[in-house]
């Protein structure tokens, strides 16, 4: 794992198979965000925003999440610094893919989720949602950033670039 004082390339984790549904989750101690894509895996969409609960309620709930959309595999976001150092939060967030990875069964890689809760912001914004309901929608809108940026990735095994500049 790369500590915030190292300038390494981060561990992505699992290559996830090219066809079969994914998830995609926004993660946060308080609430996830979830998206889902195609059987082809071209486009991402926003699922749902799911407030945690405790570990047992929460592994209820990803089991039968991942069993009725029939995921073969799930993207994580991986909160980085602006240099693309990894702290806290990062361990965090890969302390939970181990989890769900262990609940689910399924592979979990992580992608780099620097500017989703902005770009998912501005798309709501943009869309003309009010601020409460854009609070509403925000983790499930990162969710889908997260998992199209997957989706659209040349190689997957590859670290992410930033989303942006």
């Amino acid at each position: 794992m790369t500590s915030s004082s190292e300038h390494s390339t981060p561990d992505m984790g699992a290559v996830l198979p090219t066809t079969g549904r994914l998830l995609g989750l926004d993660y946060g101690t308080k609430r996830l965000g979830i998206a889902v894509c195609d059987d082809m895996q071209i486009i991402a969409s926003p699922l749902e925003n799911y407030t945690r609960h405790c570990l047992e309620a929460d592994q209820l709930f990803l089991r039968q999440t991942v069993k009725d959309n029939r995921i073969i595999g799930i993207v994580i976001g991986l909160p980085v610094h602006m240099s693309g150092d990894e702290g806290g939060k990062a361990a965090e967030a890969r302390e939970f893919g181990c989890w769900v990875e262990q609940t689910t069964g399924c592979p979990v890689a992580f992608r780099d989720e620097r500017y989703t809760t902005s770009m998912a912001n501005d798309h709501l914004r943009a869309a003309g949602v009010s601020g409460p309901r854009r609070k509403e929608l925000r983790d499930k809108i990162a969710a889908q950033i997260i998992l199209q940026s997957y989706l659209d990735s040349g190689n997957r095994s590859l670290p992410p670039p930033p989303l942006h500049s």
